[in-house]
């Protein structure tokens, strides 16, 4: 089934949508020493750079889903682009790190609403099927591989132009996207006949998701014991407690917990944490192990991942038509089983590595089963669910997404620090990053689990 050109044009500005915040969450870690050294970031004062991004992103994705679906899906997609291209603007003229940590948490507010609107876009544009798996197969392309692709072009970008076309980049593409939505996106009726936002269930989620991002973002480097941590964690639970209980009770919430009574809504959610965690720890990891242990530069690195796009795009374009002869559930497995070889086979890195010999058999298996994994479990999780429910499903499954980056980057740097110790040698790095390889690899034997015991085979 082919699809019409002004569905194309359609889904064209929507991976935009989507590559602009998987972009500008890659690219910037490529460039953390220039900006450190341009605004007097101290060591300690660095990593807010990516906390205060993923702090507002990840607690404020289900309200941005919501509002989505109440308010007008162009409206919450074209106000939410708007922003993140106004505040990439503003990050790349800042001469302050107050400054940019600043707008940094203003870029994840914004990114949290494009990017549950845009998702939500695509499921009421494109119909259940084979159709909706050919958009979503390039939706995971582009969300998948953007941060690929971030890495290289942050290198090159950064080396060449300096760390503040790294956000100026971001201009023109938000401008010209919005252009093309207001043109070509219709004005989504609304599925909802009020407009009733349950802003408590909202509070305690998006303070309860931020508390649980902040503790875990910051206790590799405070210790599981300080009282900050323990403080965050236990309010945390306290307050994801409070919203799963209010939503239980009021007329109009914000999530209905009679979605999770569909069972791969469930699983599509539930698999995506340790995946996530263990996928972008990985991309974190060997990076490091490129550039600490093997000296590349930058740009070495950004292009030793030069195969992982090109064959995740391969596998999640032809991912649709797998799943119409093998199922969701089947690609599920395979697609998990995979990334768990390719990840285990890193724990066994040596110091005189060989990209060609130890590096480049994980570069293949990751993306390929990666390429699978990303569209069945997103198909798992957004099948069978009601177009008025659209951006609540966007928002879960985006937030899955990024508590479990979070937590994976966050719980892996812990697993490794403890296993370098206070020695500075290459050779207790790269027992630090065994470590973390190790745990990565269980994650994804976590997931595994979850494909082959959750995760249901759909009635055609």
């Amino acid at each position: 089934m082919s699809l019409t050109r002004s569905k194309i044009v359609i889904l064209i500005l929507l991976a935009l949508t989507q590559f602009l915040v998987v972009l500008d969450s890659a690219i910037v870690n490529v460039a953390l020493p220039e900006i450190k050294d341009s605004l007097g970031f101290t060591d300690s004062s660095l990593q807010w750079i990516l906390t205060a991004y993923v702090l507002t992103f990840g607690g404020f994705l289900l309200l941005g889903g919501r509002a989505a679906d109440l308010y007008g899906r162009r409206k919450v997609l074209v106000t939410g682009l708007a922003g993140f291209t106004i505040t990439s603007l503003l990050i790349g003229l800042s001469q302050s790190s107050e400054s940019f940590i600043v707008l940094r948490a203003i870029q994840g507010l914004t990114a949290a609403f494009m990017s549950p609107a845009a998702m939500s876009v695509l499921l009421t544009t494109f119909k259940e099927g084979h159709e909706r798996n050919r958009a979503l197969s390039i939706w995971s392309i582009v969300a998948a591989g953007g941060a690929a692709a971030g890495v290289l072009l942050g290198g090159i970008i950064t080396q060449l132009f300096g760390w503040h076309w790294d956000f100026f980049i971001n201009v023109p593409i938000g401008i010209l996207t919005i252009i093309g939505i207001l043109k070509y996106v219709p004005a989504h009726i609304k599925e909802e006949s009020d407009k009733n936002l349950d802003l408590p269930g909202a509070a305690l989620i998006t303070f309860g998701l931020i508390a649980l991002v902040f503790a875990i973002s910051q206790a590799p480097e405070a210790g599981l014991t300080d009282p900050y941590v323990i403080v965050s964690f236990i309010a945390s639970i306290v307050l994801i407690a409070a919203f799963l209980y209010n939503e239980s009770r009021v007329k109009h919430p914000l999530v209905p917990l009679s979605v999770f009574k569909l069972r791969n809504v469930s699983g599509g959610n539930l698999i995506m944490v340790p995946a996530m965690a263990s996928m972008l720890g990985m991309f974190f990891f060997i990076s490091l192990y490129m550039q600490n242990i093997l000296g590349y530069t930058p740009i070495q690195s950004g292009l030793a991942f030069l195969p992982f796009p090109i064959i995740l795009g391969t596998m999640a374009w032809n991912a649709p038509k797998l799943v119409d002869r093998f199922g969701i559930k089947k690609l599920l497995t395979v697609g998990t089983i995979l990334p768990t070889i390719g990840i285990a086979l890193l724990t066994i890195l040596p110091l005189d590595g060989n990209y060609f010999i130890h590096i480049l058999p994980s570069i293949l298996l990751i993306p390929a089963g990666m390429g699978l994994f990303f569209v069945a479990a997103i198909l798992a999780a957004t099948s069978g669910v009601p177009a008025r429910e659209s951006g609540l499903v966007s928002g879960l499954i985006n937030t899955s997404q990024q508590v479990g980056g979070a937590l994976g980057i966050a719980v892996l740097a812990g697993v490794a620090a403890f296993a370098t110790g206070s020695s500075s040698t290459l050779a207790a790095q790269l027992s630090g990053f065994h470590a973390a390889f190790i745990a990565a690899t269980l994650l994804m034997v976590g997931a595994l689990f979850v494909a082959i015991f959750v995760i249901k085979v759909p009635k055609r």
